[in-house]
């Protein structure tokens, strides 16, 4: 936990720190000092020593003294847990925000120029304050570098915010499990300089060059953004929700209501399904695993992505 060379990797490390070791000091010093007592007890008053037990009817300076230096210690320990967390509730007013969204199974961050990422980049000696959502399940961000964790619960507002005070890329995970493939809901948190930071801000310009004559890299380039994958798959593999995999122009059952019948999957069936995903449910699949990305996907994006869907049957 204490690695060399991110001491100052946040302005929250060396609070978090001090009462990491302050509490681990104390529980330390209670192992030692009651496992040495309870030796020699074993040694003092064994049956050779002490054949006829002692008996004890109370001792108001004890009982005084066992009450008020654990009191004292949790004080202690309290103390500096408290004045640890305390300022990660207390964003700066004029503190960088960005947008993060949890899904299952990929973070996204969201700038206020618009600019979306899978990979959170800041400005190193500035405020950034993190707007935390969760659009499906309990997430938990989670930057063991800055000692920061949140957890992220759907319909709720959280935020987290820190100072990064030192340049370079450092771990971000999901820390509350979330389902099939939790521990693959990693990135990183890219710290870089004002300037440099400046020129990567503004350059709002495609950040992945698609090649224009290879139809559905675009659409390819969407659902990896947005966490598609991670339910469906491209090469015919089960997951949580149907494989693409030849999917599109292909007739399924569905269950819609109580009611089963069939459907062709065409591009009007894919553009209900992101918008409206529990309207038909695939035979053999649950309802209510996947939320709306009406709020997150246009119609020219869900074109995109229909491309690459009829790449993946015109493979076959």
């Amino acid at each position: 936990m204490f690695s060399k060379g991110i001491a100052d990797a946040s302005n929250f490390v060396k609070g978090v720190d001090t009462s990491f070791i302050v509490i681990l000091g104390i529980t330390i010093f209670f192992l030692i000092a009651i496992t040495i007592v309870m030796i020699y007890f074993v040694f003092r008053y064994r049956k050779s020593k002490n054949p006829k037990a002692t008996q004890i009817h109370g001792s108001v300076s004890l009982e005084i003294l066992w009450t008020v230096i654990p009191t004292a210690l949790v004080m202690v320990m309290f103390y500096y847990g408290w004045i640890g967390y305390k300022p990660m509730k207390e964003a700066p007013e004029d503190a960088f925000e960005i947008k993060t969204i949890g899904r299952m199974w990929n973070w996204q961050f969201e700038y206020e120029n618009g600019k979306k990422t899978d990979t959170l980049y800041v400005p190193i000696d500035r405020a950034i304050k993190l707007d935390l959502v969760a659009l499906d399940v309990l997430h938990s961000v989670y930057i063991p570098a800055f000692r920061l964790k949140q957890d992220v619960v759907p319909g709720q507002e959280h935020m987290m915010w820190f100072i990064p005070g030192r340049e370079g890329e450092f771990d971000l995970f999901c820390t509350e499990y979330c389902g099939l493939q939790h521990s693959y809901m990693q990135t990183s948190v890219i710290v870089m300089p004002q300037d440099k930071f400046d020129s990567w801000y503004i350059d709002t310009t495609q950040t992945v060059t698609l090649i224009s004559d290879k139809p559905g890299a675009l659409g390819k380039r969407i659902v990896q953004k947005n966490g598609c994958l991670a339910c469906h798959s491209i090469d015919g593999s089960k997951l949580v929700g149907p494989t693409w995999k030849g999917l599109f122009g292909k007739t399924e059952i569905v269950k819609t209501g109580k009611e089963k019948r069939e459907v062709v999957v065409d591009s009007a069936y894919v553009l209900n399904s992101i918008y409206n995903p529990n309207d038909d449910i695939v035979d053999g699949y649950q309802k209510g695993l996947m939320l709306s990305y009406k709020n997150e996907l246009t119609e020219e994006d869900i074109g995109e992505i229909i491309k690459f869907m009829r790449t993946l049957s015109d493979d076959e």
